[in-house]
């Protein structure tokens, strides 16, 4: 069975940020760090070469793979800034038809930038998935 390619590493967080090009992008990130630092308390970790991820946890499907990923997490890519929201949207209809402007994948939320969205209620979005998260796999 094929090694997941995203763990993390001891890279340094604040140099990958510094490191955005697109400099409205890389406001965003940092905007989103502060946030995601309040919300979740833990420390950010590089997963991989350009996610900023919080927390842990191991997963286990049916089909035998297995690995870690971060509960939650970050990513200013160059065709929009991806917020990782693990367990998904389905459970957060209310909240998504008040956040504003948009696109998601499975667990990807993509923002062209973040005054396209109500920051409060992209904290609570966060929140929200991080408690989701935490209960599920008993992180604490």
């Amino acid at each position: 069975m094929a090694e997941n390619k995203t763990k993390a590493t001891t890279a340094s967080v604040s140099a990958f940020i510094k490191s955005v090009e697109h400099d409205k992008r890389r406001k965003d990130a940092q905007t989103i760090k502060k946030l995601m630092d309040k919300v979740t308390g833990w420390k950010a970790k590089m997963w991989g070469p350009s996610i900023v991820g919080y927390g842990q946890y191991h997963y286990k499907y049916d089909s035998g793979r297995e690995g870690d990923y971060p509960i939650t997490g970050f990513s200013p890519r160059k065709q929009a800034l991806t917020i990782y929201i693990m367990p998904g949207f389905s459970a957060y209809d209310g909240l998504m038809a008040k956040l504003g402007k948009y696109k998601t994948g499975r667990s990807c939320l993509y923002i062209n930038k973040l005054e396209d969205v109500d920051i409060k209620v992209l904290e609570t979005l966060i929140r929200k998935s991080v408690a989701f998260m935490k209960k599920k796999y008993g992180v604490k």
